[in-house]
């Protein structure tokens, strides 16, 4: 019997953004599995929560998130001989992946140990990029812009490099970074055209000019907006 290995895409966060076939593909099959942290709850089974069946067979993929630790090699090397017992059972087993899985995903780690010798498929989800865009009302690119997407982690040289090349920059993973990349952004004078947003679609989700956030440091789901477009300011909806 041959089995599939999904890897769903299930959204930033607010649950009504999972796409239909992730929804159907969800409602099916008869294992599911998603990463959490080493302690504590898992943000992508929290988003899936209303469309989870009961009587599911569940996996907690618990990883280390802290510098140096991550990806743990021998913690996905663990998960994928468990979820490969699974499919070389004929049981389907659907990864949760919050956005989608091929944008920063997890998912991918599991991917390159598993696609070679079983049948995956991948189902694509509404990323946290579009997502920030969307409820900061402020358009990622348009006509010929060209878009950068920047890892917060990144040293501050390499950062002002990207952004200077860049008509429109999202930076992602800001956590602890965010004065190094708030540094960054107002030597380039960009300041008044960046946006800060946090949790993008949740119910503690905070939207605002880059120039007003008085905290040291945001949450790991946060990102920053920056264009140099004319017609970019964002507009904030209500949080």
């Amino acid at each position: 019997m041959t089995a599939t290995l999904y890897g769903l895409g299930i959204g930033p966060g607010d649950p009504d953004l999972i796409t239909l076939k992730a929804h159907r593909i969800l409602s099916q099959a008869p294992v599911i599995a998603y990463p959490a942290p080493e302690d504590g709850d898992s943000l992508a089974r929290a988003i899936a929560a209303p469309h989870i069946p009961e009587g599911r067979t569940e996996i907690v993929i618990r990883t280390p998130m802290v510098p140096g630790k991550y990806p743990a090699h021998g913690v996905y090397d663990k998960y994928a001989a468990e979820i490969a017992a699974h499919l070389e059972a004929g049981r389907d087993v659907a990864v949760l992946c919050e956005g989608d899985p091929f944008f920063y995903g997890s998912f991918m780690y599991l991917f390159e140990r598993l696609a070679g010798g079983h049948r995956t498929e991948v189902v694509p989800g509404v990323s946290s990029l579009g997502a920030c865009a969307a409820v900061a009302g402020a358009p990622l690119v348009s006509r010929a812009d060209v878009l950068t997407v920047i890892p917060g982690p990144l040293d501050e040289e390499a950062m002002a490099a990207r952004l200077g090349a860049s008509d429109s920059a999202a930076i992602m993973k800001v956590g602890r970074h965010l004065d190094k990349i708030r540094g960054v952004v107002e030597r380039q004078g960009l300041a008044e055209r960046a946006w800060y947003i946090e949790y993008a679609t949740m119910d503690k989700q905070r939207v605002m000019p880059l120039a007003e956030v008085d905290d040291g440091a945001a949450p790991y789901f946060s990102m920053i907006l920056v264009s140099r477009a004319d017609g970019a300011d964002g507009v904030v909806g209500d949080d």
